[in-house]
C-alpha cells in the first residue's frame, strides 16, 4: 500500500490543507497567492492532462512525486530535482524557546524579504496562510522564520527554514524547528520535511534534531508549453 507520504502534496490538499486546496478528483492545486503546489491523484499522463486544463497559461505548478513520471508535450519542464524527505519519528520533543516570536499578517513583508534573499523554497504573500510561523528579531531585522506548509494528515511539514546571513551560527535554525517539532506533536501530529540533497548545512542540523531519511522523491516544476 502507498505511504501518504509517497503523494504528499495530493494527500495534504485532501486532508490537513483542504483549506487551500482547489480542482478535482484527479488533480488540486493550492490556492495561487499562497504557493505553487498541485498535487495528482494517481500522478498519470491523464492526471496531468486534468491539472492542464485547471492551470492559468503563466502559472507554474510544483510537484512532489515517488519517482519520475511521464510529462506529456503539453506540459514544458522548468526543473527537475530529488528531494530527500524526512520523518522525525521521536513521540519526545524539545522544550519551547521562548524568545521565538508568533508571526502575523503584520510580518509579512519581513517574511518575504528574508524569504528572498535566503531563497528556502517558494514563498508568496499568502503562504503564511498554511499556519504556523515562527522568528526570531533583532530589534527590527526578522532574523529567522521556520514554518508549517503541507498537511497530509497525521503529518505536518516543516517549512521555510531560514537564516539572514548575518545571524548564521547563533543556533536560530535549531531553535526554529525544535519549536515546531514541539508544536506539531503536541497536537498528535507527525513532523516532515523535504530538503535538497546537497543542503548538507541543513540536513545535518535536522539529523541532529531527530529528522531520520525516509527517502528520496521528485519534485516537478511544470509550466504550459508554448504552442
Amino acid at each position: 500500500m502507498e505511504h501518504i507520504l509517497d503523494n504528499p502534496i495530493w494527500n495534504a490538499l485532501n486532508t490537513g490543507s483542504k483549506k487551500l486546496a482547489n480542482g478535482n478528483d484527479n488533480a488540486k492545486f493550492v490556492n495561487r497567492d499562497a504557493g505553487a503546489f498541485a498535487g495528482l491523484k494517481e500522478n498519470t499522463v491523464g492526471d496531468l492532462m486534468s491539472l492542464h486544463e485547471l492551470t492559468p497559461l503563466e502559472t507554474p505548478v510544483v510537484l512532489f512525486v515517488p519517482t519520475e513520471i511521464t510529462v506529456p508535450g503539453e506540459w514544458q519542464i522548468v526543473l527537475k530535482k530529488p528531494l530527500l524527505q524526512m520523518v522525525y519519528p521521536h513521540k519526545y520533543a524539545p522544550s519551547p524557546k521562548a524568545e521565538v516570536t508568533e508571526l502575523t499578517e503584520e510580518d509579512v513583508p519581513a517574511m518575504l524579504s528574508l524569504t528572498a534573499l535566503t531563497e528556502p523554497g517558494p514563498f508568496l504573500p499568502r503562504t503564511i496562510d498554511f499556519g504556523n510561523y515562527q522568528g526570531i528579531f533583532d530589534g527590527e531585522q526578522l532574523a529567522a522564520m521556520a514554518g508549517q506548509r503541507l498537511q497530509p494528515t497525521p503529518y505536518v511539514e516543516v517549512s521555510a527554514v531560514c537564516t539572514h546571513p548575518d545571524y548564521l551560527g547563533k543556533g536560530y535554525a535549531g531553535r526554529l524547528v525544535g519549536n515546531q517539532i514541539h508544536s506539531i506533536i503536541e497536537k498528535s501530529g507527525i513532523p516532515f520535511l523535504h530538503l535538497l540533497r546537497d543542503n548538507t548545512r541543513a540536513y545535518h542540523l535536522y539529523q541532529k534534531l531527530g529528522f531520520e531519511v525516509r527517502k528520496e522523491i521528485v519534485c516537478y516544476v511544470l509550466k504550459k508549453a508554448d504552442r
